[in-house]
């Protein structure tokens, strides 16, 4: 080089082998990064594409043990460590106990954000989780909401959620607001342990936060797919990479990278038995490492003396026993003490399980210069400082190598240290200890302390399942809840906790499964003669039958139960039971039962103020002051209930009062009222994460829409809609009556019948609501289609078949507009007299705004009114419904025109073709466009 004398030595960096400054730097010799340049490529473009394009990915990375999964997110992380750009990285393991911890790897990364250490005391931990969230939630209003929902994960503090919704709409929150500065990735280890909620949080986070750049990486064994077949695919933004064994060639490159000049033979020994699997040649390595026979020498390693005579074990499995058997008898009985406590632990909890007579620091610190334990370095992580298995297959097989006797001895000692390490906060860990309690349990089933050991693991697993009820985890609560009724020989208690379970089932959408546990609980309870407990029951079990559509059925258990348990002291299952009651009985029109239960429960409620019945009890109130015409009655009780839910955190019973109040503002024609309470229903939904609300919302917002004139909105709302959610049921009815008028008027006849195909399915439905919007949108499509006879007769049916709905219904106004224009094509004068009369015979006060008008546009036609012509475009330009004022402009246009009036009809013209104009009704604008070419053309029948 210029200005140097002599030979200059160049450097060529050929990896990565740690985070910045030297961080997370393994103790060992790294095996060179080879045979996946591929999948990480893919890992990092599309880490790169959700953070540039702001929208959320799932990369889901599966193997069989020791193929690289946890190599490629080490690399993945090493790579966006060292680039300029900011990433907040989040790392969370599922532990192996049982069927999954629940929630453990998503309360380790809420750990790693706020800088809480798992043993960190509660005071400071809050004062930590607080701080976080004072930093990232600047909104007041979501601080409150997400954090006591954060410290219940945490174990910081109780939080009753009534479902999963709940939760996870106050989770997914937190990693919003994160991602709103930089992009965040989550790193889930050992999914194939994950528990189901949290892999149905993992795919609730991908579909509600899908514009923000959150990147999921999952690492697991193919097991997680045989347990959840379909983890993913119900993503819009997935990848999946399944790990294939690496190729000679690269096994060939790893191994020579970590030991050159290994001899050919024992090199092609290793490569055969290891047939593609990386950790094999690692682990080899590591064999020769434990006997002496290699040396760390720069960055590689030496060997010290031959070895063609080694002997290399067949399998993986016998690989790592092999190294064990090598291990000295010290550090094999701590391996077995470390086996016990998962793949990660403390050193207190180990010393805890060696005791007192071992000195434990020289043992861990051979095991990790030996490599088979590591310790956690990065300062963020909640298990910093925590030694763990390098391979969780050591574990597995130190663990194999204990008698039950042992075994039993070990779990019994893990739980002990678990319950006194974690005194002030046991629920944290209760699943852990639950776990080791119960192996403890199965490994002694005949042990001197069997009974007591017994009794301790029902007593935790009944508490683990409360606390994964708390946290609404279904699946997990309910199977601690039957392992719990398993170790009991107490029928009642057994009966109480498979009630539990029933619960469980039951929120988890489970119908079949309550069914049969509510039943087995019932016939327990009564061999015990406790027929209150079996009435409290059968309450529930008529609960799932309404759930499944076996309304007489269920009205008829709760009815059996309200007559038991109504002679106990007044207390809030019986304040839920009456006002379930109330609710069942509205809907069937029994309005004087519905009134008598939603007193009772009233009573009982607001002397002992529980919330939640008092919401229902209230919601019932109002729908029987509805059916009984008392609409401001009505609509102040509901109102009032919308406050006092908002105010006690129940957000489903707030959002099914926004809706009750929009459908009250339908009946009444204010349908930018109606639209300002469903904006609220629609909020609350999307908050809560509750995808059906949503749905049912966004449909009904398509008819308000429709109504004020703002098709283009309410065509482009429906369109979203797929066949599957339409088929899913729900309230959605809406988009049928919306999709074929908007069609229909702006003369998209091929359009309309294809929305009317969607809904085919309610031409068989005996539900009332459902089949009197079919049969009012069949009335308007062959009215359209010049079917009048057909157009009369649908319409008459829709009227019938809502005559439970009050005229007020939306189905049944439409059902009156069409049958009335139908009759007046086919010229039936009696039967034009005998709707209008239906219509004008209901009170004032009770008689819609919409129908009242209608009923004088076609007056004036009959009669060839000017006044009423005026009136009823009056009364529409009032309500705010812009269709309906262009097509009463129109007629009365045209019917000055025949009377030789052109002129005056001009202004009504003009002012019917900009309404029509805007709102793209093609027919209807060559109609205008007739009457004024030719103002005689055209006069109204």
């Amino acid at each position: 080089m210029k200005g140097k004398e002599g030979l200059t030595p160049l450097w060529r960096a050929q990896r990565v082998v740690s985070g910045l400054r030297g961080s997370l730097k393994s103790q060992g010799l790294e095996a060179p990064f080879v045979g996946r340049d591929r999948e990480l490529r893919q890992i990092k473009d599309l880490f790169h594409g959700c953070a540039d394009e702001q929208k959320a990915h799932l990369v889901s990375v599966t193997g069989i043990a020791g193929i690289g999964k946890s190599r490629l997110a080490w690399e993945f992380y090493k790579y966006f460590d060292g680039i300029a750009e900011t990433v907040y990285w989040h790392r969370g393991r599922c532990l192996s106990y049982g069927e999954g911890v629940t929630y453990w790897a998503l309360a380790d990364m809420v750990r790693m954000r706020c800088r809480i250490s798992e043993e960190e005391e509660q005071t400071s931990a809050q004062a930590k989780l607080h701080a976080t969230l004072e930093e990232h939630i600047l909104d007041p209003e979501e601080r409150g909401f997400v954090e006591p929902r954060l410290a219940h994960l945490l174990g910081l503090a109780d939080h009753q959620a009534r479902d999963q919704q709940d939760l996870f709409a106050a989770w997914r929150l937190f990693f919003e607001r994160l991602a709103e500065s930089y992009p965040t990735v989550l790193a889930f280890e050992d999914m194939q342990w994950a528990d189901a909620s949290l892999l149905d949080f993992v795919e609730y986070l991908l579909d509600w936060s899908r514009s923000s750049p959150i990147f999921v990486v999952t690492l697991a064994r193919p097991e997680l797919l045989e347990r959840r077949p379909t983890w993913g695919a119900a993503q819009r933004s997935f990848s999946s990479l399944y790990l294939e064994p690496l190729s000679s060639q690269a096994m060939e490159e790893l191994l020579t990278g970590l030991v050159p000049g290994l001899p050919s033979e024992v090199r092609d020994r290793i490569l055969a038995r290891a047939e593609g699997v990386p950790l094999y040649a690692v682990e080899t390595v590591r064999m020769l490492l434990d006997r002496g026979l290699l040396v760390q020498a720069g960055p590689a390693y030496r060997l010290t003396g031959p070895v063609e005579a080694l002997e290399v074990p067949e399998t993986l499995h016998a690989l790592i026993a092999a190294r064990l058997d090598g291990a000295t008898a010290e550090e094999r009985r701590l391996l077995q003490d470390a086996a016990v406590l998962g793949k990660t632990f403390t050193r207190d909890a180990l010393a805890a399980l060696a005791g007192a007579d071992i000195e434990i620091e020289p043992l861990l610190t051979a095991l990790v210069r030996k490599e088979v334990l590591g310790v956690q370095a990065d300062p963020r992580s909640p298990e910093h400082g925590q030694y763990g298995f390098l391979q969780d297959l050591l574990r597995h097989v130190a663990y194999e190598t204990l008698s039950k006797r042992e075994r039993r001895a070990r779990h019994l000692a893990a739980a002990a240290h678990l319950s006194a390490a974690f005194a002030a906060d046991e629920d944290e860990v209760i699943e852990v200890i639950a776990s080791h309690y119960l192996a403890a349990h199965e490994t002694g089933p005949d042990a001197a302390d069997a009974a007591e050991i017994k009794e301790k693991a029902r007593a935790m697993l009944a508490r683990a399942g409360e606390r994964a009820a708390s946290l609404a985890a279904a699946a997990e609560a309910r199977r601690y809840f039957e392992q719990a009724a398993e170790l009991t020989e107490d029928r009642s208690e057994k009966a109480t906790l498979i009630d539990r379970a029933g619960e469980m089932a039951a929120s988890a959408g489970d119908p079949d499964a309550a069914r049969r546990l509510f039943e087995e609980s019932i016939e327990l309870h009564e061999q015990q003669g406790d027929t209150h407990a079996a009435s409290r029951v059968l309450s529930s079990l008529g609960r799932v039958d309404l759930f499944t559509g076996r309304r007489d059925e269920a009205m008829a258990r709760m009815e059996r139960a309200f007559a038991v348990i109504s002679a106990d002291e007044p207390d809030e299952d019986l304040a839920l039971l009456a006002a379930r009651l109330a609710l069942g009985y509205w809907f069937s029109g029994e309005l004087e039962r519905a009134a008598e239960r939603a007193e009772l429960a009233l009573d009982i409620s607001e002397a002992h103020a529980y919330p939640e019945p008092l919401t229902l009890a209230l919601r019932a109130k109002a729908g029987v002051a509805l059916s009984r015409g008392h609409a401001e009655e009505s609509g102040a009780l509901l109102k009032r209930t919308v406050e006092i839910a908002l105010d006690s955190d129940l957000g489903q019973e707030a959002g099914n009062c926004y809706f009750n109040l929009s459908d009250q503002c339908f009946r009444r024609d204010a349908y930018a009222d109606a639209l300002g309470y469903l904006d609220e229903a629609l909020a609350l939904a999307r908050k809560l994460g509750n995808r059906p609300e949503e749905w049912a919302v966004l449909a009904e917002r398509t008819y308000a829409l429709c109504m004020l004139g703002r098709w283009d909105e309410a065509q482009a709302m429906s369109e979203e809609f797929t066949q599957e959610q339409i088929d899913a049921g729900g309230v959605v009815l809406s988009l049928l009556q919306t999709g074929v008028v908007i069609h229909i008027q702006r003369g998209e006849l091929d359009g309309a019948r294809r929305i009317f195909s969607m809904f085919s399915r309610l031409e068989e439905s005996t539900d009332v609501q459902e089949r009197s919007m079919y049969l009012g949108s069949r009335a308007c499509l062959r009215g359209a289609e010049g079917r009048p006879h057909e157009a009369l007769a649908d319409g008459e049916a829709t009227i019938e078949a809502g005559r439970a709905l009050n005229i007020s219904a939306q189905a049944v106004k439409q059902g009156l507009v069409e049958a009335i224009e139908a009759a007046f094509i086919l010229g039936e004068a009696t039967k034009i007299e005998e709707l209008l009369t239906s219509i004008e015979t209901v009170p004032p006060g009770s008689r819609p705004p919409y129908l009242d008008a209608q009923a004088r546009r076609f007056r004036a036609r009959l009669a060839g009114d000017a006044a009423g012509y005026e009136a009823a475009a009056e009364q529409f330009r009032e309500l705010d419904i812009p269709f309906w004022l262009a097509v009463t402009l129109l007629e009365h246009a045209e019917w000055l025109a025949a009377q030789g009036r052109a002129a005056e009809a001009e202004t009504h013209l003009d002012e019917a073709r900009e309404i029509f104009e805007r709102l793209e009704a093609a027919p209807w604008l060559e109609r205008v466009t007739a009457a004024a070419a030719e103002p005689k053309a055209h006069v109204p029948a």
